[in-house]
């Protein structure tokens, strides 16, 4: 007899895939067995032949379950032979961990026709799963990914559940979440006190009927789903989400929808077939799809999504949100259910206390949350979905690291103050937590703390090394040095924008030694190497290190913070800039901003302050360009109610306009004659003026600054690659996200003859940042840039 060992690595527990490999061995006359372990799935084989053993592994590659990914199958001669005469699936190892974690998965066609067919007797139950569906991260407590380890624990099975669960032929064998109406979790709901209702209150239906009968009449319900609550209510009443705005204290922010089928999303939204797949894969994210205005198109709520052109929609992720959606002809809205700036709520006795006064009614069940996983969201961009917020049936799927990196010791990055992910670096692999929230929101920083302490637990993470953010006053950052500190683990402090650069050639699988690319990296702002606030930059470099060979002309933050929140303040400092406040008060006086910027009450102080250099930083920062455009359209420009909420807008305005003229875009200067290039933004001002003052409109204006920025960006990265010659043009940071910068710069660059990099599995935002922090830290370590000191503080 031939036999071998067979160690499969990837995402293999948990999905299904023991009963696929012990489907094939009968199918093959093997004899051995299949187990889980801390490494993934161990497989012991014998046959009459080594060509049925390599017909095992192509078929086991060709018909891997569908939410399995298999990284390697490493092959080796069984050192003694196997006294088998069948093929069976043995218990888990309990061994060192070094497996990844399958997200959680939207339902499975299977599992949706049983809730839908009355003679099954999961019929209308909403915790119905199998392998190729339901919760996985949201429910996990430990590995391997057994049912004890999981807050499934709770609930022994029955014997139809425990008969499936033991059955490899079965669908549902080791489904570690395998549950029915009488072994269950079960669901109620509870009024606005939290005291359950029974059926009493409803007549003879079940409580989702009830819950569906409550929102059809205008009220607000919280809803306890797979990772997380949400707060729902019928998105087509204007009283109710109005009301929920109110309460939620979430003034202009986009409010995410859940729809039941992709026709129901067509009659809202344009949907092409990249952008249908993306809806209905397993991840079920949210994505942003282009809001149909013709006149078939039916109505919403108007405060859904003010100011944008886009929706947020999703289609049901769980068997609950199936049966609350099935009798729904329109969307529901399906928001995260917190106050504003807060984590979203996971227990019961949290949501009831903290969702008082929003909620008028609870839909519980009595299955823990052990992970808070909010929804993904991705959006179609250059011919591709590009993730904008990885977490729910994204993360924490491993990212297999490019060549290189191999040897990289166990390393834990801690992301940026925004958008925080965390990522871990291990076994040539890293670990990119789900979207986790802003840090400078106390509960959400509490919230980062449980979830760093929970990953290691859960992978058995010990690092050796830290990476952080290099700006001073990052909670992330101080947390890492303080921590390092503490355990005298090394500390790499990695600059913002290097990490972006270094994000997305990991994204990119870029080998270690690939070479040096131009990153273009435009977003809100980061520390820069200088002392400044850098955001519209140009870097030459790699990995390991980077130089700065061109940027965006500086600009004052009037009032610091400030200026992140008061998109006039960042208007007024270009203007100071280009030629002087009293030269624009002179020319368009009839303008309605100047006249609007004139009466302001802290014009004239801040400009006392800027001419003293007094709390005005300088930041070369792209996304405070934007905000500057967009002030001077009217649009958001006292204060703004949520990050990037100008920029946002003033994308959707520039998409009005059709197709501009490339000619038509508002010019910018490239000063060559320094070092590092300097791109200003000073010409667009006057011609922009001059349209306001013409009467163009608002729509025209934002397009052509959209057209002149993606020529200037074109022109700039043009020179700037044949000078150092570079062959590839990277873009990251958050302003990628805009459609029309990101399309019109990648479409121009690559008719000029580069190649063009961008972000394809982690968000191009500061949700990506910690990926790009760890592979700098591990590029460091694996080059032996510094001694090999147990503490050492590094900046790169």
């Amino acid at each position: 007899m031939n036999g071998e060992r067979l160690r499969v690595r990837g995402l293999v527990q948990g999905v299904g895939f023991r009963p696929t490999v012990w489907r094939l061995a009968q199918e093959l006359g093997l004899c051995g067995d299949v187990r889980n372990d801390g490494e993934g799935v161990l497989i012991r084989l014998q046959a009459a032949t080594s060509e049925t053993l390599d017909q095992f592994c192509t078929r086991l590659q060709a018909e891997c379950p569908p939410l399995a990914r298999i990284d390697a199958i490493e092959r080796a001669p069984l050192t003694e032979p196997l006294h088998a005469t069948s093929f069976t699936i043995s218990a888990s190892d309990h061994s060192a961990i070094h497996t990844g974690i399958v997200a959680d998965a939207a339902t499975c066609p299977a599992c949706l026709a049983e809730i839908r067919d009355p003679r099954n007797r999961r019929y209308r139950y909403a915790f119905t799963n199998c392998t190729h569906c339901g919760p996985r991260l949201s429910i996990i407590n430990s590995l391997p990914y057994d049912r004890a380890g999981t807050s499934m624990a709770a609930f022994p099975m029955c014997a139809q559940c425990q008969a499936e669960y033991r059955d490899p032929a079965d669908r549902r064998f080791h489904a570690q979440p395998n549950a029915c109406p009488a072994c269950g979790p079960q669901l109620w709901l509870a009024d606005a006190s939290g005291q359950r209702l029974d059926s009493a209150h409803w007549g003879a239906v079940d409580a989702l009927a009830a819950a569906s009968q409550r929102l059809a009449a205008g009220q607000i319900l919280a809803i306890k789903g797979i990772g997380s609550f949400h707060l729902v209510c019928d998105a087509g009443n204007a009283a109710a989400v109005a009301t929920l705005r109110q309460r939620k204290q979430r003034e202009a922010k986009p409010l995410a929808l859940m729809a039941r089928d992709l026709d129901v999303i067509r009659r809202w939204a344009h949907l092409s077939e990249r952008e249908a797949a993306c809806l209905r894969s397993p991840a079920a994210p949210i994505v942003l799809l282009q809001r149909r205005t013709d006149a078939d198109a039916e109505s919403l709520a108007p405060a859904l999504a003010p100011g944008q052109s886009t929706l947020g929609l999703m289609l049901p992720s769980s068997p609950l949100h199936h049966l609350l959606l099935a009798d729904w002809e329109r969307p529901l809205v399906m928001t995260s259910a917190n106050r504003s700036n807060e984590p979203p709520c996971t227990d019961n006795a949290d949501a009831l206390r903290r969702l008082t006064g929003i909620a008028d009614l609870w839909l519980l069940h009595d299955r823990d949350i052990s992970n808070r996983v909010d929804d993904s969201v991705w959006r179609d961009l250059d011919g591709a979905p590009r993730p904008l917020r990885r977490a729910r049936g994204d993360a924490p799927a491993p990212l297999p690291l490019p060549s290189g990196f191999a040897t990289s010791p166990p390393l834990l990055a801690l992301g940026g103050e925004l958008k925080n992910t965390v990522c871990l670096l291990r076994d040539g692999a890293a670990i990119l937590s789900q979207h986790l929230g802003d840090l400078d929101d106390a509960p959400t920083a509490r919230a980062y703390r449980d979830t760093l302490a929970r990953y290691a637990q859960l992978f058995e993470h010990r690092p050796t090394m830290l990476a952080v953010d290099a700006h001073p006053d990052y909670h992330s950052s101080q947390f890492g040095r303080t921590w390092a500190a503490r355990d005298g683990l090394r500390l790499i402090e990695v600059q913002h924008h290097h990490a972006h650069l270094a994000s997305v050639l990991a994204d990119n699988d870029w080998p270690l030694d690939g070479g040096a690319v131009l990153g273009v990296i435009f977003d809100g702002l980061g520390w820069g190497a200088d002392g400044t606030f850098w955001g519209g930059e140009w870097l030459l470099g790699d990995y390991r290190q980077v130089e700065r060979v061109a940027h965006l002309r500086p600009a004052a933050l009037l009032g610091g913070a400030q200026a992140i929140r008061e998109p006039w303040r960042n208007l007024l400092a270009r203007l100071e800039d280009a030629g002087g406040w009293a030269h624009w008060c002179d020319c368009y006086s009839d303008v309605a901003v100047i006249q609007q910027l004139a009466a302001h009450p802290l014009t004239a102080p801040l400009r006392q302050l800027l001419a003293h250099g007094l709390n005005a930083p300088l930041s070369s920062s792209a996304g405070r360009l934007f905000d500057a455009v967009a002030a001077a359209l009217g649009i958001s420009a006292e204060r703004l109610q949520y990050e990037g909420q100008a920029a946002i807008e003033l994308e959707a305005l520039a998409t009005l306009a059709g197709e501009i003229n490339a000619a038509d875009g508002y010019p910018l200067a490239l000063a060559q004659a320094v070092d590092p290039v300097v791109l200003d933004p000073a010409p667009l001002w006057a011609p922009l003026f001059t349209d306001l003052q013409c009467g163009a409109t608002r729509s025209a204006i934002a397009a052509r600054f959209h057209r002149g920025l993606i020529r200037a960006v074109i022109q700039t990265s043009t020179q700037l690659a044949t000078r150092y010659a570079v062959k590839t043009i990277v873009l990251s940071g958050g302003v990628w996200q805009n459609r029309l910068m990101l399309e019109g710069v990648a479409a121009g660059l690559r008719q000029a003859g580069w190649q063009v990099l961008m972000h394809r599995r982690v968000p191009a935002n500061d949700g990506g940042l910690a990926l790009g922090q760890a592979c700098v830290a591990a590029a460091a370590a694996v080059s032996g840039d510094t001694a090999s000191r147990r503490t050492d503080r590094q900046i790169v």
